[in-house]
């Protein structure tokens, strides 16, 4: 996929921040779209489909995080990348829009060349989201994990989990009783070249436990995860 061909949705109540993001992103040739409140925004994308949301996170009318929570209900929107802006330091803006379903988040002040290079890394991740090795269906019991439609069936209905639950729940159900290592969590998931916390996994196992039962997530302490057939 050319950057031409990419849509990027930019969401920020500051008209300045809105100015210089769409200046940098639309002269690396992406199509770019601008709203100043979560409202607007989930408009737009119903309307636009983009590849990529850059949604803040404090907004009058609608904040990011109400937003993010809405547009992952959009079942035309499953695919879309959500990064979060927040202020440097913000770990509660961090942990509750990966709740809400984001993909990642890029902290203000905002460096272009930095920028462009982690938005870049982002549409990397959505080229190559299937794994070379891996099966397109996974069974097991009352689960089936279907990746070529991204959803789940549990209990003979359908789920649509956020994105990155989706994949985090995919590569440990591609190997039940496996161990998988944090570190190789985040690099499978999250990607080597992106940097998110050490909370973040706990985040996304938290929310699958939440959804999927307790039972199939054990923690193997200062390890990883495993997932456990039941």
């Amino acid at each position: 996929m050319s950057n031409k061909n990419i849509k990027i949705l930019l969401v920020d109540d500051e008209p300045d921040i809105l100015e210089i993001i769409s200046y940098n992103l639309t002269a690396q040739g992406y199509i770019v779209f601008t709203a100043n409140n979560g409202a607007k925004a989930i408009k737009k994308a119903k309307k636009e489909h983009p590849d990529l949301i850059i949604l803040d996170v404090m907004m009058p009318e609608m904040d990011g995080i109400e937003a993010c929570e809405q547009i992952r209900q959009i079942p035309e929107l499953k695919h879309t990348l959500i990064a979060f802006l927040t202020a440097r330091g913000e770990d509660y803006s961090q942990v509750a829009g990966f709740e809400a379903g984001a993909d990642d988040y890029i902290t203000k002040p905002i460096k272009p060349k930095v920028l462009v290079s982690k938005i870049k890394s982002l549409l990397r991740r959505l080229n190559n989201t299937s794994a070379s090795d891996a099966k397109n269906q996974i069974e097991l019991n009352n689960l089936t994990i279907d990746r070529d439609a991204y959803k789940i069936i549990l209990d003979g209905q359908d789920m649509v989990l956020p994105r990155k639950e989706f994949e985090l729940l995919y590569l440990l159900a591609s190997k039940p009783g496996k161990v998988f290592k944090r570190e190789d969590i985040l690099d499978k998931i999250w990607g080597n070249e992106v940097v998110v916390g050490g909370r973040t996994i706990d985040v996304h196992i938290r929310k699958l436990r939440e959804k999927l039962g307790d039972s199939r997530f054990k923690t193997i302490k200062g390890v990883g995860y495993k997932f456990q057939n039941k």
